[in-house]
């Protein structure tokens, strides 16, 4: 999830489940043979919200949302990681309480969101749960945290996220906090804090999966080095595409590639966001949709696709999006490639507004001369070996 401030301030097994796990090759199209994943869905800051759920289908035109069940079928999107996202606060007591609480909360309705579409999705702790439940035919929940901030000052609270799901967490998000320096902000710590140092480790004993989307440049390094197993970015875009310190310089692409990590291609950042003071309130609102009434909700989304009409928020396309991807499989290579469009968290552009455009990736990958092997490990195996590396 991008935070207002952030706005304007700015994924040991080689391979995913085969097409063998889906229908026979002659029945259905290739992308949905393929177990496909994206490591960053923000669709849980949506499921308080009073009338909505995330088993019936929602259009663009009358609701905000890119992603449910039925539209991840649409888009044979199998699973992903749910964020348990918070938003930088204080770094004080009552900031890292408050935090904290809305953490546990935030887990706490993925869990039911699972619950209550047990038949047709189910958690996720391991690359083999992944196959298992892709064999089973069901879709797949992995939980990330976006911001280690509720975390405080209590690294032991990273084995209850983990007893509670978690299997990919990143540091820091849009502002400097307690653990790193963020991309979007003027660096506190030149890198990593000495606490932060200590939750790499903790990370790595766990078995959880280091995400340093949102990092700086020198808390990127050290992750990098500090790590004793590979990491993700689970939605981080390209420097070369546009020339924001919130993306990935190609160098760094090639040095995550060297340790055997992988980057998750987002749509966002290949432009400038225009964030005008309409979009800013609307984005004031967006932030705090679960506290609003079912015809506050409606207004919101009428207010918003209104705006659309005469100012897009991204000057990006799908073209785009497929050109900078292309850039980044040369850079780093087929196994260090996945996917993390960055959905209902500012992600989507025109072309690939929601989940179920994401067939349109395959076929350009397709015509781009990449096997069926290589869209394996890039829509599924390149994270799933991560995960898998983590030393447990």
């Amino acid at each position: 999830m991008k935070t207002l401030a952030t706005l304007l301030a700015a994924t040991a097994l080689a391979s995913c489940s085969s097409a063998n796990d889906k229908a026979p090759a002659s029945a259905e199209p290739l992308h949905s043979r393929l177990l496909t994943l994206d490591t960053h869905l923000d669709s849980p800051m949506n499921f308080s919200r009073a009338g909505w759920s995330f088993a019936d289908r929602h259009e663009l035109a009358t609701d905000l949302s890119q992603l449910d069940i039925p539209r991840m079928k649409d888009g044979n999107l199998d699973g992903g990681f749910f964020a348990i996202y918070t938003d930088q606060g204080p770094l004080t007591a009552k900031g890292y309480a408050d935090a904290l609480a809305h953490a546990r909360k935030r887990s706490d309705e993925i869990d039911r969101m699972i619950v209550d579409n047990s038949d047709v999705i189910g958690a996720a702790r391991t690359a083999g749960d992944a196959r298992r439940l892709n064999r089973e035919g069901k879709l797949i929940a992995f939980k990330s945290m976006e911001n280690s901030y509720p975390l405080g000052e209590d690294l032991s609270l990273l084995k209850e996220f983990y007893d509670k799901g978690v299997r990919l967490a990143g540091p820091v998000h849009g502002l400097n906090n307690q653990f790193a320096d963020s991309a979007t902000d003027t660096p506190k710590w030149n890198g990593l804090s000495p606490f932060g140092k200590q939750w790499v480790a903790e990370m790595n004993r766990l078995g959880i999966v280091i995400d340093a989307s949102h990092s700086s440049d020198a808390t990127f390094d050290q992750l990098l080095e500090l790590s004793k197993y590979p990491i993700l970015l689970s939605h981080s875009s390209l420097r070369s595409a546009h020339d924001h310190p919130r993306n990935l310089d190609e160098g760094r692409l090639k040095k995550l590639a060297e340790k055997g990590g992988a980057m998750c291609i987002s749509t966002i950042y290949m432009s400038e966001m225009n964030m005008s003071p309409e979009r800013a309130r609307l984005f004031g609102e967006y932030e705090r949709i679960g506290e609003l009434s079912p015809a506050e909700q409606a207004d919101l989304v009428r207010r918003w696709r209104e705006l659309d009409k005469t100012e897009q928020m991204w000057a990006a396309d799908f073209e785009d999006y497929m050109k900078m991807v292309l850039r980044a499989i040369k850079v780093g290579g087929v196994d260090h490639i996945c996917f993390g469009a960055d959905w209902d968290g500012g992600g989507g552009l025109k072309g690939i507004e929601d989940i179920s455009a994401l067939s349109k990736v395959t076929e350009r990958l397709k015509q781009a001369g990449y096997s069926d092997a290589d869209l394996e490990k890039m829509w599924s195996g390149n994270i799933l070996r991560v995960l898998a590396a983590q030393g447990k």
